[in-house]
């Protein structure tokens, strides 16, 4: 066995463009039977059941789990699994989305009478349209590629390639009929990323109470230092005995403060704050706090209340434990 890099880039690239050329060959393809499957899957009462074998059944599971992902209740049945007792999962109410590249797999083509029976609508995703599974279907989404990546045309590789793009077509043409959202994606993502920036807002990782830095505008310099040092927030909001927010001191501040050379002993907190400060309310999302701090460069935000109260703080170390950034 010998080993030649040319070789192993060559092939590459014509895996790359054979499978590129698949995918946009099934766009002549696309027309009205694909109309008529997004109408069938828009419309279920039930759930959309994805059926395959082998490659095609990997596929499959990926389809399945995007189309539950972007709002159509979908789930994956092995088709021999249903043979032995797993039909019974498959409704009338159902729509069965059948993937199979030669249209003949013999645990597919086993269930069909009993999927007509049943009186569950069948999309079939062939890529034979004379096949037996394609002339049995209710509707027919064509998947066939002139020739696999594979060098021997046998290892399903363009043909599977074409079927993961066909049904992620079906996804988004689905999710856009929905009006599925953001929003939507990310409460179907909780653990995820996503959903961590669109679900998160700025009450469930603030800081509050006493967690908050605050002093009185007649506080010594000494005492705003102190009461810095022991929150660890890299700021102090400066508030009167009512809690109504009137500047804030931070880090920066101070660095710019030791600079001027001024005697720091004789300060107050009045004397150093910033007035009007940046805010933000505790029931927006973290994500727009971030959005906030990067645009105006800050590290902390104050959140007050409707009246213009303090009721907590945040900076971008909270926001990064929380995974929002």
């Amino acid at each position: 066995m010998s080993f030649d890099p040319a070789q192993v880039l060559r092939l590459a690239h014509e895996t790359l463009d054979i499978e590129a050329a698949a995918v946009l060959g099934l766009k002549s393809r696309l027309g009205d039977g694909f109309v008529v499957a997004v109408e069938l899957m828009l419309g279920v009462s039930g759930r959309v059941v994805v059926m395959g074998m082998g490659k095609s059944g990997h596929v499959g599971r990926k389809i399945a789990a995007t189309l539950a992902s972007t709002g159509t209740p979908a789930m994956f049945v092995h088709p021999a699994e249903a043979s032995h007792g797993d039909l019974g999962m498959i409704q009338r109410q159902d729509v069965v989305l059948a993937i199979s590249n030669s249209g003949e797999s013999d645990e597919l083509i086993a269930i069909v009478p009993l999927l007509k029976r049943l009186g569950a609508p069948l999309v079939a995703m062939t890529g034979h349209a004379g096949s037996t599974l394609a002339r049995h279907a209710d509707v027919v989404l064509d998947s066939g590629v002139e020739k696999e990546a594979c060098p021997l045309n046998l290892a399903p590789t363009a043909s599977t390639t074409a079927q993961l793009a066909l049904g992620d077509a079906l996804a988004v043409a689905l999710l856009d009929a929905r009006g599925f959202r953001a929003e939507d994606f990310a409460r179907s993502h909780p653990g995820g990323a996503l959903g961590r920036r669109l679900l998160t807002r700025v009450a469930d990782i603030m800081r509050s109470g006493d967690e908050v830095p605050c002093v009185v505008p007649q506080a010594s310099f000494s005492e705003l230092m102190r009461e810095m040092t022991r929150k660890g927030l890299g700021a102090s909001a400066i508030a009167n005995e009512d809690g109504q927010v009137l500047g804030i001191f931070t880090d920066g501040d101070l660095r710019r403060l030791v600079e001027t050379g001024r005697d720091l002993r004789e300060l107050k907190a009045r004397d150093v704050m910033h007035a009007h400060p940046r805010h933000i309310r505790d029931d927006v999302l973290a994500a727009e706090a971030a959005q906030a701090m990067e645009k105006h460069r800050i590290t902390v935000l104050l959140v007050l209340d409707a009246g213009g109260r303090l009721i907590g703080a945040i900076n971008s170390n909270d926001l990064m434990r929380a995974k929002v950034i």
